[in-house]
């Protein structure tokens, strides 16, 4: 079993920072991808970014290439994701999730944080 609680949300201006973190519960943190997702009111859930176990090789989504940067900390059982140059439509509720591969769907992740709020004004 693994737990994640998101943290590091909040309000922040468009063209403003803010980095969200991940602690995992669990000895087993080292071996599961990782991911963040978000999902917007009304729409469905969509993929952020994804790092791989060992932390060597990471993903994005087009629209935040360049401007997030996801990382992890095997030491603190904690994935980072840094958000530069927030925009209003990258305002959702953010989530984290834990899973054996890294994935852009959903379903190969067994584990889910609770979420936390991010809300870009312009």
């Amino acid at each position: 079993q693994v737990q994640l609680v998101e943290s590091g949300g909040g309000l922040v201006q468009a063209g403003g920072s803010l980095r969200l973190s991940c602690a995992a519960s669990g000895r087993t943190f080292s071996t599961y991808a990782m991911g963040w997702f978000r999902q917007a009111p009304g729409k469905a859930r969509e993929f952020v970014s994804s790092i791989n176990a060992s932390g060597g090789s990471t993903n994005y989504a087009v629209f935040v290439k360049g401007r997030f940067t996801i990382s992890r900390d095997h030491a603190k059982n904690t994935v980072y994701l840094q958000m530069n140059s927030l925009k209003p439509e990258d305002t959702a509720v953010y989530y984290c999730a834990a899973g054996r591969r890294p994935a852009m769907t959903t379903t190969p992740y067994d584990y889910w944080g609770q979420g936390t709020q991010v809300t870009v004004s312009s």
